[in-house]
C-alpha cells in the first residue's frame, strides 16, 4: 500500500456572499490541486459563501433589526442546499481529479425546512460522491446569531489511503470529546476548518497533533475589507467598523510528533501542498495511542449520538 499523501491546503477569500462565484472559485483550486498531485484538498470554514463577519461589526444582536433581517434573507438565499445540487461542480471536480475534498459551508439543509443555517463540513470522495455533511456542534458566541446548532451525524472517519480522515468546524476542535470521538474511529489525518486567523490555529494545530499522534491540517479563510460587495445590505457600516484585514488565514499543517510542516501562513491566498508519511503516525503511536493501547475503555468510555436530528417523524 502507498505510505504517502499528497495533501493541499485552500487559503482563499470567498467572492463574499456570492455562492455560484465562490464555488467556481473552489472548483478552480480543487483542480489545480489535483494537477499537483493532491489526493487530498481542504478548504477553511464557511468558505461558500463565507464566514458572517458582519455580525460582529453592524450590531448584529439588535432584535428585530431590519439591517439584520436584510443580511439573512441575503445569507440564506447564497447558502448552499446540497439537496438543490448546489455542490455538483465541485463534486465532479473532485471526480475529475480523483481527490478527496473537505470543503466549508454555509448550509441550509431541507431536512430541517431549507431556513436555518448550519455550519456544515462537507467531505466529498475522490468519485465524487458526498460521504459526509458535519453539522457544527455549538456555533461560537455571535455565531448563534446567524447559525444553528449542529448534531453528531458527521463524526465519521474516511478512508482517504494509507490515512484515517476526520474534520471539526473551528472551535469544536477544542471539544475533547469530539475529537476523541473520531480518535476512537482510528483517525490519524485531521482537517481543522477555520474563518481566518493565526491566533486560532498557532497552538491548537500542534496541540492536536500532540495529543492524537496524528496529522493535523489547519485550513483558513482570508477576507479584506475590499472583498465587502455593494450589493451586501450594511456594506459602508460593515467596512466603517472593519480593518484592512477582516480575517487574515493561519492555514498550517503539524506533524504526529507537533513539529511544523508548514508553519502558519498569513494573509496571502494560495494553495499550500504538503507530502504526509503514514510512518510518522505509527512512529508517534508506539508509546501513546489515545484510542488503543493508552486507553482504558474500562473506566472511562464515551458514548456518541450520531443520528441526524429531525424535527418531525411521519408515519403515513
Amino acid at each position: 500500500m502507498e505510505q504517502t499523501l499528497v495533501v493541499g491546503a485552500v487559503q482563499m477569500a470567498p467572492v463574499y456572499l456570492d455562492r455560484a462565484a465562490t464555488l467556481d472559485k473552489v472548483e478552480r483550486y480543487v483542480d489545480e490541486a489535483g494537477a499537483k498531485g493532491c489526493r487530498l484538498v481542504a478548504f477553511g470554514e464557511t468558505i461558500v459563501p463565507g464566514y458572517p463577519f458582519w455580525l460582529g461589526r453592524t450590531d448584529g444582536a439588535t432584535f428585530n433589526s431590519e439591517l439584520q433581517r436584510d443580511i439573512h434573507s441575503l445569507y440564506l438565499r447564497e447558502a448552499v442546499q446540497i439537496e438543490a445540487g448546489h455542490l455538483d461542480g465541485v463534486r465532479q471536480a473532485a471526480r475529475r481529479n480523483g481527490t478527496t475534498v473537505v470543503l466549508g459551508i454555509a448550509e441550509r439543509p431541507a431536512d430541517r425546512g431549507g431556513h436555518s443555517i448550519y455550519c456544515s463540513a462537507v467531505t466529498i470522495d475522490a468519485g465524487g460522491d458526498i460521504t459526509s455533511v458535519h453539522r457544527k456542534l455549538t456555533p461560537t458566541y455571535e455565531e448563534r446569531l446567524s447559525w444553528a446548532n449542529g448534531d453528531g451525524h458527521g463524526l465519521v472517519t474516511h478512508d482517504v489511503a494509507p490515512f484515517t480522515l476526520g474534520s471539526l468546524n473551528c472551535w469544536e476542535n477544542w471539544m475533547p470529546l469530539s475529537r476523541t470521538a473520531l480518535y476512537s474511529q482510528g483517525e490519524d489525518l485531521h482537517v481543522a476548518l477555520w474563518p481566518g486567523d493565526v491566533y486560532d490555529t498557532a497552538d491548537i494545530t500542534r496541540f492536536i497533533a500532540l495529543e492524537s499522534r496524528s496529522y493535523v491540517v489547519s485550513v483558513s479563510g482570508v477576507l479584506r475589507r475590499e472583498h465587502i460587495p455593494d450589493f451586501m445590505p450594511g456594506a459602508d457600516k460593515m467596512r466603517a467598523a472593519s480593518d484592512e484585514q477582516i480575517s487574515s488565514g493561519g492555514t498550517c499543517i503539524a506533524a504526529p510528533d507537533g513539529s511544523w510542516v508548514i508553519a502558519p501562513t498569513a494573509d496571502t491566498e494560495g494553495l499550500t501542498i504538503a507530502t504526509l508519511h503514514h510512518d510518522q503516525v505509527r512512529r508517534e503511536r508506539q508509546n501513546f495511542d489515545p484510542a488503543g493501547h493508552y486507553g482504558r475503555p474500562d473506566v472511562t468510555r464515551l458514548v456518541v449520538d450520531r443520528r441526524r436530528q429531525t424535527l418531525t417523524t411521519f408515519t403515513d
